[in-house]
């Protein structure tokens, strides 16, 4: 049976400073559709959404809203001026009998709608916009980054709430999991062309990548016809006095056509330097306890960080995980236990508040007014990992265009203030690299990008971040902060963590007996891999390392063998060059370098054969 339309754009024109950011565009949105919405940052998806929910009108071009038919939208940054609370805001347009649903989207959402606006923070903000938006229930939603600022649990239940709904809606988000659990339909915007394809999120990437492959295969069949074309032109005029006129307007033609074409913007040049490495101790936590008033943050927490582990602090909204990492930087005193850093950490820091950005400041000067990037006496260059490099030529690596160099901070996106603090970053070597929520506002592919170097990078990580995907991914190690001061180490992902503990749980059930009371006597928490166990009155903790590989341990123990044998291939190439008796004296320089390298090389191989000898002994433990 065919669903009836919820909203129709024909022939949408749209330009915004000369430069078309759509054109000829038309879209159907029908009942019951479930779509995500992506691109690149800044390529029109948030532009789109507006045109869509009639907030931007068009250059050119129809929107059909059929009779009836209700749409809500849930904008990034919501206007709240004239309402006293938040609560206020969100039931402005529901009668008084309907207020109880924005109670109850409070809830599952986490935010106090007696907040004063005044005093409401960005994620307060938008949560109430989005418990608006819930409780309001359109018939089309327009949801634009409805996960931005929700922990874990409040993205959970947002997600149950979408997955059961019978309103159709569209959606623009980063999160790889949220796009793929909800999305059956997909819109594209790819150079201010918009493409539709009916599969989900989770299908997109193949149709992306088959679209460009034919895209390409177009490109080089017409850069064949032109040159061909072009050396006919050329031969043509000593074969003959006079040219076939139509045959030279055809070759004009294609080279219009050719340079018509809008190329695809790069991604962005990511790249990160470890510093000299740090020792292999990198943090040792032993009964740490910190308490804010009445609110306990965490009590007898212990951890230990080894050098080139990515350890991952998941938990609720509020839990403390910043708190816990600037008391494990030793930036917060705690109220008791003991810390002790390693030796040459070199720390780098990515700030979800994006407060080291002045947002009066142009992107210019949040380069050179850098301590650690200026170089006196240059200008118009910074100090990218030991090099002079040019500011705009810098900036045009993270995608800031010529024009923007000079923009203030404030006129940025998201997305672009949180690549303009990574230039920041990545212009330092580091070898403790601390990344408080990296994902909120990324694209896709920056994602992608960040993912791949932080896997390939030498020194240590600690993140705190409420993307499951990324965590999966990049995490070795996950800390669970549960609450009243509970912090539990998992081994592995996100996956791992959510499996060990439902796995924890039931071996605890079947395992207690029942108190006097009936109920059961609480379980002790165990630890994760390297990391000493918090004491967790609490039941549900990881498994035991005797109980076997993690998803991430068993994928790591299959990919060390490779790289054993590369460091052995590059520290017998080393080993050859040094023997050569002459190079101290021909080329010093070389000589230091291939040392250098030598060490670093053995030092990594001695690593990773201690890795693979600790997990082929846990496998083995487990089997036996």
């Amino acid at each position: 049976m065919a669903r009836a339309p919820l909203l129709q754009l024909s022939d949408i024109s749209l330009t915004f400073g000369g430069d078309p950011v759509f054109d000829n565009l038309s879209l159907v949105v029908h009942e019951q559709d479930r779509v995500a919405l992506v691109g690149r940052n800044g390529s029109g998806k948030s532009t789109l959404m507006k045109v869509i929910a009639g907030l931007v009108e068009p250059d050119r071009g129809a929107r059909v809203l059929p009779a009836g038919v209700s749409t809500g939208y849930m904008e990034q940054d919501p206007d709240l001026s004239g309402y006293a609370t938040l609560g206020d805001y969100a039931v402005s347009a529901l009668e008084a009998s309907e207020a109880y649903r924005v109670e109850m989207a409070a809830e599952g959402l986490k935010f106090d709608p007696a907040r004063d606006t005044a005093t409401a923070s960005g994620g307060e903000r938008r949560r109430a916009a989005l418990a608006k938006l819930m409780a309001e229930a359109p018939e089309l939603m327009l949801l634009d980054e409805p996960t931005n600022h929700l922990d874990i649990e409040a993205i959970a239940w947002l997600e149950e709430q979408l997955r059961t709904t019978r309103a159709g809606y569209v959606l623009i988000s980063h999160d790889r999991a949220f796009l793929s659990a909800l999305t059956r339909a997909t819109l594209w915007i790819d150079r201010g062309e918009v493409r539709r394809a009916e599969q989900g999120f989770d299908g997109f990437e193949a149709w992306r990548d088959k679209l460009w492959a034919e895209e390409d295969e177009a490109r080089h069949k017409l850069d064949r016809k032109i040159k061909a074309e072009a050396r006919w032109a050329v031969e043509g005029i000593s074969a003959r006095r006079k040219r076939n006129q139509g045959r030279v307007r055809a070759l004009q033609k294609l080279r219009s056509d050719r340079a018509a074409q809008v190329r695809r913007q790069g991604t962005a040049a990511l790249e990160l330097e470890a510093a000299t490495p740090s020792g292999k101790l990198v943090i040792d936590a032993r009964g740490l306890a910190k308490r804010f008033d009445d609110k306990t943050i965490v009590k007898d927490f212990s951890l230990r960080v080894q050098r080139g582990e990515r350890i991952a602090f998941v938990g609720p909204n509020g839990v403390g995980k910043t708190t816990v990492l600037k008391m494990l930087l030793g930036q917060e005193a705690p109220d008791s236990g003991d810390l002790r850093l390693g030796t040459n950490l070199d720390i780098a820091v990515f700030d979800q508040t994006r407060a080291q950005l002045d947002p009066n400041a142009t992107l210019w000067e949040s380069l050179t007014g850098d301590p650690a990037m200026r170089i006196s006496g240059k200008a118009d260059q910074v100090l990218v990992r030991g090099q002079p490099r040019n500011v705009v030529s810098y900036l045009k690596d993270f995608l800031f265009s010529d024009a923007q160099a000079r923009a203030p901070v404030r006129s940025l996106s998201g997305g672009e203030k949180a690549r303009l603090l990574l230039a920041r970053i990545m212009a330092q070597s580091a070898n403790l690299l601390v990344l408080d929520e990296p994902t909120n506002d990324l694209d896709i592919e920056t994602l992608d990008l960040l993912q791949e170097i932080l896997a390939d990078f030498d020194g240590t990580v600690l993140l705190v971040s409420h993307d499951r995907d990324f965590l999966d991914r990049v995490a070795t190690t996950t800390v669970a902060m549960e609450g009243d001061g509970r912090a539990v180490i998992y081994a592995g992902g996100w996956s791992d963590y959510r499996a060990q503990r439902g796995a924890a749980q039931t071996e605890a059930k079947a395992a207690k007996p029942a108190t006097p009371s009936g109920k059961s006597a609480p379980a002790k928490a165990a630890s994760g891999t390297s990391a000493a166990p918090a004491q967790d009155p609490a039941p549900a903790t990881a498994k035991p390392q005797s109980k076997g590989l993690s998803f991430t341990e068993k994928h790591r123990l299959d990919a060390l063998p490779d790289e054993m044998a590369r460091l052995e291939a590059e520290i017998a190439k080393l080993e050859d060059l040094l023997a050569d008796p002459e190079l101290f004296s021909s080329a010093p320089v070389k000589f230091r370098k291939a040392t250098e390298a030598l060490a670093q090389r053995a030092e990594a191989l001695a690593r990773a054969e201690d890795e693979w000898l600790s997990l082929e002994e846990k496998a083995e433990a487990a089997s036996g």
